[in-house]
């Protein structure tokens, strides 16, 4: 009986050592609920974009049809910052001046609903109010002509981006600047550049004026041309001469439709422009839960 007794403890402790050994070889399989939890810890990252203004946030030139700059933008911020999901709403109307973008967005509750979630705003304004006072003006323009105008347009600017921030007090307001197309339609008005530095000067000042609005200038990309060839004139000058005839203006950066928006080439320059700034201000957009 004590032989068999220790031959059964001593058969059950050679196993037991051997089942210690072979968990210690074996390795574990990862544990489902450990793998659901790292799935579920993940950072989810959205953003809310919201691009308000004229024909260029509408992007009118465009020939891809899909909002110019602001479509570039989305796609540039969705890339860069590896989002989840970017929602972005284009209120962007052809024809309207700073006062009539102002008007939509007290009428509009899409506008103000989409405002209240902005993580980023964006804001084109000023070319049609600048080209308002051409048209007035057409045949006496002056450099003097522009003084009270321009200063009416800084008032409008200023209650805009207050109106803006009765929805959204913490978003960053990007300001484009306005460039200059004219020369291509007015090549005698040779003080015309200067005008709309005065017009981009005057928008800078509004928007020193304010926290977290940032003013981006966009003439020097665009008037310049690609390679800085400004005012390009028509190859075939010498054989329109020749003819009597006077050669046109180009600019490779604008639409050859109206001579007068950005094509895709210019507005993916306005959309590097923005995008830098964006990323320059991150702190102020940037979600706290990223």
């Amino acid at each position: 009986m004590k032989s068999s007794l220790k031959g059964v403890l001593y058969t059950l402790v050679v196993f037991l050592l051997a089942f210690i050994v072979f968990l210690q070889v074996i390795p574990k399989a990862p544990s489902l609920l450990q793998t659901t939890t790292n799935k579920s810890s993940q950072k989810v990252k959205r953003l809310t974009y919201v691009a308000l203004g004229d024909s260029l946030t509408q992007g009118v030139g465009d020939e891809t049809k899909r909002g110019g700059f602001v479509a570039l933008v989305a796609d540039q911020l969705q890339q860069d910052y590896q989002l989840t999901s970017i929602d972005y709403e284009n209120f962007g109307k052809a024809g309207d001046r700073s006062d009539q973008i102002l008007a939509r967005l007290k009428k509009s509750d899409s506008m103000q609903k989409s405002l209240k979630e902005a993580n980023v705003i964006t804001l084109t304004c000023g070319g049609n109010d600048l080209l308002k006072v051409i048209k007035e003006n057409i045949f006496h323009l002056k450099k003097k002509t522009f003084q009270k105008p321009l200063k009416k347009y800084q008032q409008q600017v200023g209650s805009l981006i207050e109106e803006i921030r009765k929805y959204n007090t913490k978003a960053p307001i990007y300001l484009l600047g306005i460039y200059n197309p004219f020369y291509l339609n007015f090549p005698e008005f040779t003080q015309m550049q200067e005008i709309v530095d005065k017009w981009n000067q005057g928008s800078e000042q509004v928007a020193n004026k304010y926290q977290r609005v940032y003013f981006i200038p966009i003439n020097d990309l665009l008037y310049k041309g690609l390679d800085n060839q400004v005012g390009i004139v028509d190859s075939k000058a010498d054989d329109l001469a020749a003819n009597g005839e006077s050669p046109s203006i180009s600019n490779h950066l604008l639409s050859e439709v109206d001579r007068f928006h950005p094509n895709n080439i210019g507005y993916r320059l306005m959309a590097q422009a923005v995008m830098q700034e964006i990323k320059q201000s991150k702190r102020q957009w940037q979600p706290e839960e990223w």
